[in-house]
């Protein structure tokens, strides 16, 4: 058993003009690469970078890292195909850090609050970190509902699961606004670094 990390890439990005959000400057490097590095420093293995239409960007961006890329053929038909791409490339037994690139700004710490989350309940399978009484990403997920989350309609949003799994989700507050941060058009992703780089770039 082990715990891997499935960063979430494959969009289009069509919000941006077809830049990939996921190389979009995040500090001195980009989403991506900032987000594999944290996965390597909280030592989840493996890393998989999950990528979509702009996949060779991508893969080129992080060629030098202990990571390995996974293509989302059916991409186009919504988020969870491509967390499914995810999940059907780690291996059964593994629990799964899903970190979205349109939340670039979450602290390493958080991540590892989930991890330490995790270890200290046993009966929980779903862990998500909140900030002032909202869900955000990072989650983590046991391996247990690794089935649940691969039966899912590709165009279905996973919170469709959370009321089947009603107390063993764990909400973990954390004073992290990064979160909450969802990167989903220029305008937010400026606001986000703003406050990022206010906050000293944890």
């Amino acid at each position: 058993m082990g715990t891997g990390a499935i960063i979430l890439s494959a969009g289009e990005s069509s919000r941006f003009g077809g830049q990939p959000k996921a190389l979009l400057p995040v500090g001195p490097t980009t989403g991506v690469r900032r987000l594999a590095e944290a996965a390597i420093s909280l030592h989840l293995d493996p890393i998989l970078v999950v990528t979509g239409p702009h996949g060779s960007q991508i893969a080129r961006e992080v060629r030098h890292l202990p990571v390995q890329t996974v293509e989302s053929p059916r991409w186009f038909e919504g988020r969870t195909a491509s967390v499914q791409a995810g999940l059907a490339a780690l291996e059964a037994d593994h629990d799964a850090v899903l970190w979205p690139v349109d939340h670039p700004f979450v602290a390493v710490s958080t991540a590892a609050r989930l991890l330490r989350a995790r270890d200290a309940d046993q009966m929980a399978v779903w862990f998500i970190p909140t900030f002032e009484g909202r869900g955000g990403h990072p989650v983590l997920w046991r391996s247990t509902i690794r089935a649940d989350i691969l039966d899912l309609r590709p165009d279905a949003p996973l919170r469709s699961l959370l009321p089947e799994f009603g107390p063993q989700v764990s909400r973990i507050p954390v004073d992290d606004p990064g979160v909450v941060a969802n990167v989903d058009s220029p305008e937010e992703y400026r606001a986000a670094a703003m406050a990022w780089e206010r906050r000293g770039q944890d």
